[in-house]
């Protein structure tokens, strides 16, 4: 994904409308930037008007007869300008520091802020990467080109016009000069910006392509060391770094040509400056000044250059922050929804009903954003406090079915109710706070077991965590930990064992007390051991609740109410584990495949 950025940033036509947004951001701590743009008028200012101060010396004492008389209050009133200057510096820098944190802490906090109401399906379309380099390098790129970058360029216009103006009051035949190289510097710096903002791109793009390969390398370090390919992947990586490093020597030739070609013009300026001034027999202190006037002259030139190309590269940064912070949620509830049940961050919990635990698909259709329809025309009707078991080879709708009950995804056509009511016409928090989810793969928050167990329910006591650690008997293992309930799981659970952190999951689910709880292949990642473990601990939390249960592992489900056999998003064979197997079908041939002949033989004749 971030190697088509690159490809496509050279591509995008210039578009304002994130600049507006973020410029509307930065506002938002309004007193800063005024303060900023005082303190940026102030030294522009200053900056433009200190060559008077050594003219005013030049004219008073470096000629004949001079006298010195006032020497000490221009001593004081020099000292007086530099604890200006040196003050100005520090409001300058102080409140580009404050513009700088309050941008890139309000870019955060707002795209955040969205990431926490787009639903599952955004999450599983987009890369990690992708969102994780808008919230820090993006946000910290954008923030330091808002508080640096402008104010710089607004420092630099300043000091061109002051510059200008005042050479043209002084003398507008010198003035000239500059007026007349101006264009031809302006030119001169879009063309080389232009290319070296295209080479430092190409660079950046050849970076990305380093950056997969070692990713994918290091991920896959057992799979090539086994396969014996190390050899192959030096080649490619040296292959791609030396791409890596001719752009990055084009971009840093480029870079390094346009200082002197500035530099060049800038001492052109001042000869021509000296020769027109002899000739015209200009006075020697007004010389000095318009020396000093036209090297300074410069110096914003190339600042300003600097940050146009510094934005034309934030461009594509400010395009996806924004478009982060501003993406919509493909699932939301209506206006009327939100009204009754609130939203996720104020939820009215005091209008939400009790669930009983009814399920219904009524000629339900879905399909992913690419791909064939995963179900069509679906039906399915389950009774509160029963226990369902999905089963069927990968691909057959299994997860795609309960990220529907879980509304993780919405149906193409057709309806869920939820207790005989469509589940859009309550809201998608009344929904997930009645929901137990327990995932393949359990996910766990760096701190302690206990509170990753309440995360299930933020409310829930110590004593009703640690009673959901009894339920699933998490307390074999527990006990022999040196801080027991307070032992510190490490960063997504490191420090425990598969089976360990999956327990955990089952009691944080169990906390919550749901009425709908779902097992996605719950005890497939886990040793017989625990898998038995966790076994009688399902028994007894799916009592009293609905029980969706995808599994492999078809021990796991021989005590549901309901096996639903799934195959291209249709369930061709439902009934109890031992109904299933007598009618000798599909179900049949799945258990032969998992269990020894004599196995099955023996169930039956039981």
């Amino acid at each position: 994904m971030e190697d088509y950025e690159e490809i496509e940033e050279t591509k995008t036509s210039y578009n304002n409308h994130p600049w507006k947004k973020i410029i509307k951001t930065v506002m938002l701590h309004k007193k800063y930037v005024v303060g900023l743009i005082i303190a940026v008028v102030l030294l522009a200012s200053m900056d433009t008007l200190f060559p008077f101060i050594n003219q005013y010396a030049l004219n008073n004492y470096f000629v004949d007869g001079a006298t010195f008389t006032s020497v000490p209050f221009f001593i004081v009133f020099y000292v007086f300008v530099a604890l200006l200057y040196g003050f100005v510096i520090f409001a300058f820098l102080y409140f580009a520091g404050k513009v700088e944190a309050y941008t890139s802490y309000e870019l955060r906090k707002e795209a955040y802020l969205n990431l926490q109401k787009l639903p599952f399906s955004y999450f599983d379309r987009t890369a990690q990467g992708w969102i994780m380099a808008r919230l820090t390098s993006d946000a910290r790129r954008l923030s330091e080109i808002i508080s640096w970058g402008l104010v710089d360029f607004l420092w630099g216009l300043l000091s061109m016009i002051g510059i200008l103006v005042i050479l043209m009051v002084l003398n507008i035949r010198l003035a000239l000069i500059i007026i007349i190289i101006l264009p031809i510097i302006l030119a001169l710096t879009i063309l080389i910006n232009n290319k070296i903002l295209k080479a430092y791109r190409q660079a950046r793009k050849d970076n990305s392509e380093i950056t997969a390969a070692l990713n994918e390398n290091f991920m896959g370090a057992k799979a090539s060391k086994s396969l014996v390919i190390e050899d192959k992947n030096n080649i490619e990586f040296i292959s791609k770094s030396n791409k890596y490093k001719r752009s990055s020597l084009r971009a840093a030739m480029l870079s390094a040509l346009f200082g002197p070609i500035v530099f060049i013009t800038c001492y052109f300026c001042v000869g021509s400056t000296i020769y027109v001034g002899a000739i015209l027999s200009i006075d020697l202190a007004l010389l000095y000044l318009f020396i000093d006037y036209t090297i300074k002259f410069f110096d914003p030139v190339m600042s300003i250059s600097q940050i146009l190309g510094d934005f034309k590269q934030a461009q594509a940064s400010a395009e996806r922050i924004i478009s982060l912070i501003e993406e919509e949620p493909e699932i939301k509830d209506t206006p009327e929804v939100i009204e009754k049940y609130g939203t996720i961050f104020e939820p009215k919990y005091e209008n939400f009903e009790e669930i009983k635990g009814d399920v219904e698909f009524k000629n339900v259709s879905f399909k992913y954003n690419i791909g064939e329809a995963v179900l069509n025309d679906f039906n399915l009707s389950i009774k509160a406090g029963s226990s369902v078991a999905l089963v069927g080879h990968t691909g057959s709708g299994k997860s795609t079915l309960v990220n529907l009950i879980c509304r993780f995804y919405e149906p193409t056509s057709g309806h869920i109710y939820i207790d005989g009511e469509d589940y859009k016409k309550r809201s998608i928090t009344w929904l997930h706070s009645n929901l137990g989810y327990v995932l393949q793969t359990p996910e766990l928050f760096s701190g302690t077991i206990l509170e990753n167990v309440r995360y299930g329910n933020l409310n829930a006591t110590d004593e009703e965590c640690i009673n959901a650690l009894k339920i699933v008997d998490a307390f074999e293992f527990i006990s022999k930990l040196d801080d027991g309930v307070n032992t510190y799981v490490g960063e997504g659970g490191g420090k425990l064992s598969l089976g360990e952190k999956q327990l955990i999951s089952f009691a944080r689910a169990i906390v919550k007390d749901p009425k709908i709880l779902i097992l996605d292949e719950a005890t497939s990642s886990i040793d017989t051991h625990t898998e038995n473990i966790i076994q009688d601990a399902i028994n007894k939390v799916m009592k009293g609740r609905t029980t969706f249960m995808i599994a492999h592992r078809l021990s796991t489900v021989v005590n549901a109410d309901n096996i639903l056999v799934m195959k291209d998003g249709e369930v061709i064979e439902s009934g109890n584990h031992k109904e299933l197997l007598n009618k000798k079908g599909y179900y049949f041939e799945l258990y032969k495949t998992q269990f020894q002949e004599d196995n099955v033989t023996s169930i039956l004749n039981s």
